[in-house]
């Protein structure tokens, strides 16, 4: 098995399938590490929720405004998975609230740290949700407290600024959302081939820094 010439310890895919899901061919190859990763995440998503929302998301820093030194490593990442969970906790405890009954969602997720043209990094997301929750990340211009601003507030809190600051720096891309169901019924479509086919994004060779101390790659344990 091809290791990767910069880090000896992740070994390349050149094939068209992983576990036998569909793989993006085209950016190949891959982090065979990273798709197992991917491919265990949903897995657990599936153990635990018979429905589940999964969704792609970007997150980029702003330019032209002072940042702390944190910014630039992966504690900002760290710091929007944090306070995204505890805006999730924080609705499910309102909605039980309301109706005792209310699912709970876990929040699990991949993300991948890569370098931009002009040497910013930058963050692909793949977030996965109890859909008896949360059906949809919500609209995107909508002003309501949906998983979309959800996100933008927890972006602003980790890079220490005003929702206003952070406006487009969290991109949803066209056809994000993914519903995939531990058991699909006859005649339903099963989405998760798409989906991995979808994420396997996160998991190319290309465009990911090795060496510079920080992970290119992580995602939720358990």
């Amino acid at each position: 098995m091809l290791r990767h010439r910069d880090n000896t310890n992740l070994h390349l895919h050149d094939l068209p399938t992983y576990d036998g899901l569909p793989v993006m061919l085209a950016v190949g190859p891959f982090i065979r590490e990273y798709l197992f990763r991917l491919k265990q995440t949903i897995d657990l998503a599936l153990d635990q929720h018979s429905r589940v929302l999964a969704f792609r998301v970007d997150l980029r820093l702003p330019v032209g405004i002072d940042l702390p030194d944190y910014a630039y490593t992966n504690e900002v990442i760290s710091r929007f998975i944090d306070s995204f969970k505890a805006k999730i906790e924080h609705n499910r405890a309102k909605a039980r609230q309301r109706n005792p009954y209310a699912h709970d969602s876990k929040v699990r997720y991949v993300w991948v740290r890569e370098i931009g043209e002009m040497g910013r990094p930058h963050y692909h997301l793949l977030i996965l949700l109890n859909q008896e929750a949360y059906y949809t990340v919500g609209w995107l211009k909508s002003k309501a407290s949906n998983i979309n601003n959800r996100m933008k507030e927890a972006w602003a809190s980790a890079l220490g600024l005003s929702v206003d600051d952070v406006r487009g720096l969290v991109n949803i891309p066209p056809n994000a959302e993914y519903r995939i169901d531990r058991d699909v019924r006859p005649g339903d479509v099963d989405e998760l081939p798409a989906l991995f086919f979808r994420a396997s994004y996160l998991c190319k060779a290309a465009t990911k820094s090795y060496g510079d101390n920080h992970h290119g790659f992580g995602c939720s344990r358990g």
